[in-house]
């Protein structure tokens, strides 16, 4: 290295030790600033209604440069915390005003920050925010699924919910107007036994509410077999009518465990008398009932003939 060089590297040696040593001492200072925090409140009781969630609070910092750095480089986007209602003490103050301590925000800002509580200084005492009552009712819930069986089986009954029904909460003109409550798709394949499963809740994407989010679903699954059954053929007793044929013949699905009760009295059929009046040559046959836990795949024949005997 040349002997001119010598004291320049020299000079820059000492301005980079004595920049870092003034900076060191900079930070190490203590300093006071006043800034604005957003304040997002989360967990509203499904009950209640809140129009805004997010507001602003001023408070004050006495902190080291260091820390004032870390805070410099939060962007202002950034400069937010987020308060649960569920895990803070809140009061009714009057009407639908509601209030807890600043001092759950000081602490949550301080968390984010890595510092103390106490170096921050709130310049209000409380955190006010508003709540409105919403409609409730209590509606059944529905499952919806896309379950899909193995050969021969199939889902037997319908599926029972614990529990069965839930409360909601929601706008008027959406309660009103609710029959049931929809679970989130349900689907599943190759199933070949009973089962059950937690299945969440659909709220109509946070247009309801509900302190119930999820339910349990039990669904039976039984082995079916298919199976004829001659059915007769019912007619009032008041009029003297012959049919032809006298009876039908019902195609169903049955459960394995079921097979054995499966007797035409437990079926009804009955031809359209309307079209008796009406004098067609030929009346529509209709199964007007049936077992509730059977398929029925089909029915033979559609039509009869008929005489009436005098």
């Amino acid at each position: 290295m040349s002997k001119n060089k010598r004291p320049i590297l020299t000079f820059l040696v000492f301005l980079v030790l004595s920049t870092a040593l003034w900076l060191l001492i900079k930070l190490s200072k203590n300093y006071t600033t006043q800034t604005v925090f957003r304040v997002v409140l989360k967990d509203v009781p499904a009950e209640r209604w809140m129009a805004s969630p997010e507001q602003t609070t001023k408070l004050s910092m006495d902190i080291d440069g260091f820390h004032m750095l870390k805070y410099s480089m939060i962007r202002d986007a950034k400069r937010k915390v987020y308060i649960p209602l569920s895990e803070v003490s809140y009061r009714l103050e009057n009407g639908n005003t509601y209030s807890f301590s600043s001092q759950y925000v000081a602490e949550r800002i301080a968390s984010l920050l890595d510092i103390n509580a106490s170096d921050i200084t709130m310049n209000d005492a409380k955190i006010y925010f508003n709540m409105e009552p919403l409609k409730s009712k209590v509606v059944p819930v529905r499952l919806r699924s896309d379950i899909k069986t193995q050969r021969q089986y199939d889902v037997y009954g319908i599926p029972i919910f614990d529990p069965s029904s839930i409360t909601v909460y929601g706008p008027e003109e959406i309660i009103d107007t609710l029959k049931s409550v929809p679970t989130l798709l349900l689907t599943k394949s190759n199933v070949e036994e009973s089962f059950t499963e937690t299945v969440a809740l659909d709220l109509n994407e946070g247009k309801i509410q509900s302190n119930t989010t999820a339910v349990k679903v039990s669904v039976e699954v039984a082995k079916f077999t298919e199976t004829d059954i001659q059915v007769p053929i019912s007619t009032p007793d008041s009029l003297k009518l012959r049919l032809f044929p006298e009876t039908m013949t019902v195609k169903c699905l049955v459960a394995i465990k079921d097979y054995a009760s499966m007797v035409p009295e437990n079926f009804r059929a009955e031809p359209d008398m309307k079209q008796l009046k009406d004098r067609q040559p030929l009346l529509d046959l209709h199964l007007v009932s049936w077992p509730q836990h059977i398929q029925v795949l089909g029915t033979a024949p559609e039509k009869a003939e008929y005489i009436i005997v005098q």
